[in-house]
């Protein structure tokens, strides 16, 4: 159809050399002329095929008219609400008035609701007792008129108050008609030659090159969007955290370990083992296997020790010890099971302590009911600085140029609990979106009960901090549900398009 729509346009231009409206043709295969919108782009393709080959000129003409809606068009056939509730109604003096309930059951709910009130309003009905009566032999349905009007020309001779009262009623929509008017263009011809698009090597070969005509390359065309991965949103925002700690001169430290010990992941952080973190309601515990390898047996008698006797300046918690509770296996619950680990290896290295600034942005899972902002897996965010001599006013202006390089200037620290840092701080700054304080971020000094064992030697302190991924990174994209962050609703598509983040 496509070959002979164009050479019908060809064969029309070189009988009356130029087809002022297209809708007067009539494509191959249909009855009527191509008056609709569909029929029209099926026109532009001929138009445009003909005029890669510069066979034709076009242009696109543009104009308004109105189309009836499914309302409109049932009102056309059947007649209006006002003129359906007339029907029915007997003449006044002439029968028994009809109930508002009958006249529902005859015509319908909606017909009646509104039929009355624009029957009332032309005068056509009366009400006579409890019942409606129709005060003329006959009417003229002004509305379905109209409509009539506007189906047959797509306008209404009554002018545009008139049009207006039909939009209002949602009986007419305006709509955008579109159709185009053709010349010949430079290289007419009314015989349609296929054009080659490749130049190919029996081409090259038998030389029909040298009189092949080849189809014009079309520069402004845009090509075809190539198919390619994505970064997820989290991850162009860990991205980002990277590289803030990349220019502090911190080092990212080995976090790939998801299951950890009770002993790493709490006796270490000098977390009493009759901590409520440590229930089930609030951890995964691992079945298989049922508990870990023995950790250092120095290293944990040290652990225990402090933990039930205390030491180092400190009465420990003087609680019972279980040996069974330290050896079960867990889905970690903070990267800081990773930072511990690796402060006690950097106690027990060859060559002895050297301060180090480090990080870690990874995946840690609690066992808490999952919501709008919460899920039982989640990032966190963690730096340690571990050096001679630091303090809590190190700690701060950490804080602050690590946020200020996150564009977050206005911050308030307040004091805080937590077993295995003190002093401790709850990192709070102003959204001006939100117009109030809302905690980003927690941090602190590790606790000597928690060095010492490690045999860090005297004077060495170590500030850390941490932050959930998901939170900045559902500001930064306008998200107000983790769930299409993270999980089987997240949008492909909004993955594919959403933009790089910079802070």
């Amino acid at each position: 159809m496509a070959e002979q729509l164009q050479q019908l346009i060809l064969d029309t231009l070189d009988r009356e050399k130029e087809i002022k409206d297209t809708r007067t043709l009539t494509i191959p295969g249909d009855a009527a002329p191509a008056t609709s919108q569909e029929a029209q782009l099926i026109v532009q393709g001929a138009l445009n095929s003909l005029l890669s080959k510069e066979m034709v000129t076009y242009s696109m003409q543009e104009a308004f008219a109105y189309a009836l809606t499914q309302e409109g068009n049932d009102i056309a056939d059947k007649g209006s609400h006002e003129a359906v509730v007339w029907s029915v109604l007997p003449l006044k003096g002439q029968g028994t008035p009809l109930s508002i309930k009958d006249l529902k059951q005859k015509v319908g709910d909606e017909t009646a609701k509104i039929g009355q009130g624009r029957a009332f309003k032309n005068g056509w009905i009366a009400k006579e007792g409890d019942g409606l009566v129709k005060l003329t032999e006959s009417i003229d349905d002004t509305t379905r008129n109209e409509l009539s009007e506007i189906r047959a020309t797509g306008t209404l001779a009554a002018g545009e108050k008139a049009i207006a009262e039909l939009r209002k009623r949602k009986l007419v929509q305006q709509k955008k008609l579109v159709w185009f008017s053709a010349q010949k263009g430079p290289n007419f011809s009314t015989s349609l030659d296929k054009l080659e698009t490749d130049l190919t090597a029996e081409m090259l070969q038998s030389g029909a090159w040298k009189t092949a005509k080849f189809k014009k390359y079309n520069f402004d065309a845009e090509g075809i969007p190539p198919n390619g991965g994505a970064l997820h949103p989290l991850l162009k925002v860990r991205e980002e955290f990277r590289n803030i700690f990349m220019e502090m001169g911190f080092a990212e430290m080995p976090t790939s370990q998801f299951v950890e010990s009770g002993f790493w992941c709490f006796d270490t952080l000098f977390v009493p083992q009759q901590h409520p973190a440590r229930d089930l309601q609030d951890t995964f515990y691992v079945s298989d296997p049922p508990e870990s390898l023995p950790p250092p047996t120095d290293y944990y008698e040290k652990v225990q020790q402090v933990h039930t006797v205390g030491g180092y300046g400190s009465i420990g918690y003087r609680a019972p010890w279980s040996d069974a509770d330290s050896r079960k296996l867990l889905l970690r619950t903070h990267t800081t099971a990773s930072s511990s680990n690796l402060l006690w290896r950097l106690a027990s290295r060859k060559g002895g302590f050297k301060p180090v600034k480090m990080f870690s942005i990874d995946r840690v899972f609690r066992n808490e009911a999952t919501d709008a902002t919460h899920l039982a897996e989640f990032h966190q965010v963690e730096g340690v600085v571990a050096d001679y001599g630091i303090s809590l006013a190190d700690l701060i202006g950490f804080m602050q140029t690590f946020f200020r390089k996150m564009g977050i200037h206005n911050l308030r620290f307040k004091p805080a609990y937590n077993p295995y840092t003190e002093p401790s701080l709850e990192i709070f700054a102003f959204h001006p979106m939100l117009n109030k304080w809302v905690e980003i971020g927690n941090s602190g000094m590790f606790r000597p009960e928690m060095l010492a064992p490690m045999g860090l030697p005297d004077g060495v302190q170590v500030l850390g901090w941490g932050l959930s991924l998901e939170r900045p990174t559902m500001i930064r994209y306008g998200i107000n549900n983790i769930r299409t962050l993270v999980g089987h609703k997240v949008s492909i598509d909004s993955v594919e398009k959403s933009a790089a983040v910079r802070f």
